[in-house]
C-alpha cells in the first residue's frame, strides 16, 4: 500500500489529531519527572498504545518505578502498586472472598477485589514473588479477567501491567516462567544515564522543588489512540519480513549461526504480534501512515529479547538475547529471496 493510499485510509479518522496531541502531552508531563531515557519512555508509550504489558529491567536506582508512577500521574486512570515479596500470596493480588454479616442477619461471602482491579498496575520487583504468586497474573494479563471461586470478574479497560525487575540480584528472586514472560508485549532494558543526565538528576532530586504532574489523558483517550494505531497499514513485504524473522528465531529453521548454536527455543507467535503492533504505533508516533522495515527493526529487540531462551552453550559463551536479535536483523533479508 502506497503512502498516499495509506493516508486516505485513516486521514478521515477524527482521532488522528487527538492522538498526536495526547502523545505529546504525555511525553511533556513525563519529562517533568524523568531525565533522559527517551527510548525507554517511547517504548513504554508504544506498549500502552499497543494495548500490551511491559516489563522494565535495570539495576536499582535508575527510575523504573518513578517512570511508572509518573505515568500513573500523567494519565487519569486508576492506579495501584504491588510490591512483590517472597511472602506475597495470590489473593493479595487478585482479591479473595470474605465472609460478612448482612443487614438481615445472615452471613454470606463477598468478593473483596485486590489491587489488580485497576487500569494501571505497577508490579514492582515482580521476580521477588514465588512462582505461585506470579501465576496469579497469568489470567489477568492474557484474558483481562480474574476467576475466584468459579466466578469470573472482568478487569477495567484499559488494563496494563507494568512490571520491574532487577537483572543482577539473585538472592530471594524467582525467574519469571516463560509463559508469563510471553505475556509481556515488550521487555525494556533501562540503561545507566550519561554524565550529563546524571547531573540533571542530582540537581532535580536534591533541590527544594518537586515536580508536579497533571493528568493529560483518560482511559477513553487511550482506547481511541489504540484504535487509531491498529488502523495503520502494514505493506505485504514488511508483514512477510516479520513472519520470516519470527521463524528464524527457532533453531533448525534458521540460517543464522548464532540461533542454531545458542538458542534452545525461539519466539512464539506473540512475538510477531508484538512487533506488528509496536511498529504500527511507532510509525504513528513518528507521523507516518504506514509501517516500514526500520520500524520493525526498532521494536524487534524489545519484542523478542524475553522470548528467546538460551541453551547451555549460549549461556557459557556469555551470549545475550540482544546479540541474537542483532544477528537476526543483520542476517534475515528484508525482501524475500534477497539480501539483508
Amino acid at each position: 500500500m502506497s503512502q498516499g493510499n495509506a493516508r486516505e485510509v485513516i486521514s478521515n479518522a477524527p482521532e488522528i489529531d487527538a492522538f498526536r496531541t495526547t502523545a505529546a502531552a504525555i511525553r511533556a508531563e513525563l519529562a517533568k519527572a524523568i531525565v533522559g531515557q527517551d527510548e525507554v519512555v517511547r517504548h513504554v508509550l508504544i506498549g500502552l498504545v499497543s494495548n500490551g504489558h511491559t516489563l522494565l529491567e535495570g539495576v536499582p536506582g535508575l527510575g523504573k518505578t518513578l517512570l511508572i508512577r509518573s505515568l500513573g500521574q500523567a494519565l487519569d486512570l486508576s492506579f495501584s502498586r504491588v510490591q512483590f515479596t517472597p511472602d506475597l500470596m495470590p489473593a493479595d493480588i487478585t482479591g479473595t472472598e470474605i465472609m460478612e454479616e448482612r443487614d438481615d442477619g445472615r452471613r454470606g461471602f463477598r468478593f473483596q477485589r485486590g489491587p489488580v482491579f485497576a487500569n494501571l498496575v505497577l508490579a514492582d520487583e515482580i521476580n521477588r514473588a514465588t512462582p505461585k504468586t506470579q501465576s496469579a497474573l497469568l489470567e489477568a494479563m492474557q484474558e483481562r479477567t480474574v476467576t475466584v471461586a468459579n466466578t469470573t470478574y472482568p478487569l477495567p479497560a484499559p488494563f496494563f501491567v507494568l512490571a520491574t525487575q532487577n537483572p543482577i540480584e539473585q538472592e530471594g528472586t524467582y525467574p519469571l516462567p516463560e509463559a508469563q514472560l510471553d505475556r509481556f508485549l515488550f521487555k525494556i532494558n533501562v540503561p545507566f544515564p550519561s554524565a550529563e543526565e546524571l547531573g540533571e538528576i542530582l540537581a532535580r532530586t536534591t533541590g527544594a522543588a518537586e515536580p508536579v504532574l497533571s493528568p493529560v489523558a483518560d482511559g477513553a483517550a487511550l482506547i481511541a489512540m489504540q484504535h487509531v494505531a491498529r488502523q495503520i497499514p502494514v505493506p505485504g513485504a514488511v508483514a512477510d519480513y516479520v513472519s520470516r524473522l519470527i521463524v528464524a528465531t527457532h533453531p533448525g529453521r534458521s540460517a543464522g549461526r548464532l540461533v542454531n548454536e545458542t538458542i534452545r527455543y525461539g519466539a512464539s507467535p506473540r512475538g510477531g504480534q508484538a512487533i506488528m503492533l509496536g511498529a504500527k504505533a511507532l510509525a504513528l508516533f513518528d507521523g507516518r501512515y504506514n509501517v516500514s522495515f526500520d520500524d520493525v527493526a526498532a521494536v524487534a529487540p524489545a519484542a523478542l529479547r524475553h522470548r528467546l531462551l538460551l541453551n547451555f552453550e549460549g549461556q557459557a559463551q556469555g551470549i545475550s538475547p540482544d546479540d541474537v536479535v542483532s544477528d537476526l536483523l543483520a542476517g534475515v533479508p528484508r525482501e524475500a529471496g534477497g539480501r539483508s
